[in-house]
């Protein structure tokens, strides 16, 4: 054997040994014993912190989902707030595990920049809002050219909102800021004339501005908007567990399983529901994950079904009252729908 020869294979011999050696992002969450969930800097209905500092709703009930799964306690989660120019940074470097933010599923951010989105847990759309005594009168978008327009850069309402107006041969003049509380207080202090973010994000943002009776959201839909949770590409199985919560969701709410009746649930007689719930002596579902059998219980138990997030978060039960619509389960004339679980 040549000199040439040997270190090749000790080279290859290296590589194998340090590529077995590597941890898994689910090694790593496990080591620290949390969770780090990348969410936003705050947007009601989504991840934003209350007067005790705890963050809620939709994406940050998501995260507690990843946590029930992997730990079996939803409150093993800590949240790192980020900007939308911040956000891809801070999942590509490894500063978060996952980012639960409000995040658009494109064919760039799936591609260029190294990231697998594990699902679409919000079907949305950008809109606009206007202070209907500034501009009183207006009942559409079509009738805003000449105005200043608050937008969030680095996001693709950028992209979309220069699209609409000159597909539409209309004028405007943007007002460009990073952060989403510098948009948030540029419009209600006047500075524009329109804010545009996904729809979903303005009726949030209505309620927290000075007086949100005098706003409106107009009823243009200008973009798909498939909003969900990310994770860097390279780890199968840590796409495949945060994917699988998702799924786990959508499938209790549908199999009728909620936060209020899942140990019940246990001892149901149909087959499927036993199966998820890895009471079956034969289910290996969650170990195959990589997590315990019973993690769709865990989920349940810390965040409820699918249903009940969407309620209790921006539904009827929250401050934001936003219709089921196309975020209703598939045989409910909505858009989820999860494979099955078995």
């Amino acid at each position: 054997m040549t000199n040439k020869v040997a270190v090749m294979l000790g080279a290859a011999a290296f590589g194998l040994v340090a590529s077995a050696a590597s941890a898994t992002t689910l090694d790593d969450v496990k080591a620290k014993g949390f969770l780090q969930c990348g969410v936003s800097s705050g947007l009601a209905g989504f991840s934003a912190p209350n007067d005790k500092g705890d963050w809620l709703g939709l994406d940050a009930d998501f995260c507690r989902a990843v946590a029930a799964a992997v730990f079996g306690d939803g409150s093993k989660v800590k949240f790192t707030p980020l900007s939308a120019k911040e956000r891809f940074t801070a999942l590509q470097s490894g500063e978060i595990d996952v980012l639960s933010r409000n995040t658009t599923w494109t064919i760039n951010r799936d591609t260029a920049l190294g990231l697998n989105f594990a699902g679409v847990t919000y079907f949305d759309g950008q809109g606009f809002m206007i202070n209907a005594k500034k501009l009183p009168g207006v009942n559409s978008a079509l009738q805003l050219s000449g105005a200043s327009v608050c937008v969030q850069t680095g996001t693709t309402t950028e992209l979309n909102l220069a699209d609409y107006f000159k597909a539409n041969n209309l004028e405007y003049n943007p007002v460009v800021f990073e952060k989403l509380e510098e948009v948030n207080a540029a419009y209600d202090s006047g500075r524009c004339d329109v804010y545009t973010t996904d729809q979903s994000g303005l009726y949030g943002i209505r309620l927290t501005l000075t007086a949100p009776d005098d706003h409106v959201v107009l009823p243009e839909i200008i973009s798909k908007e498939p909003l969900g949770p990310v994770v860097r590409q390279g780890d199968d199985q840590w796409f495949d567990i945060v994917k699988w919560t998702y799924y786990a969701l959508l499938t209790a709410e549908e199999l009728g399983i909620t936060k209020a009746n899942v140990e019940e649930m246990k001892s149901s007689t149909n087959p499927e529901i036993k199966r998820i719930l890895g009471v079956e002596a034969d289910t290996k579902i969650g170990t195959d994950l990589g997590v315990t059998n019973d993690w769709v219980v865990n989920i349940v138990k810390a965040v409820g079904n699918y249903g009940e997030v969407f309620e209790n978060n921006v539904g009827a039960g929250s401050p934001l009252k936003i219709a089921r619509g196309i975020n209703a389960l598939w045989t409910k004339g909505g858009l989820q729908y999860a494979p099955p679980i078995r």
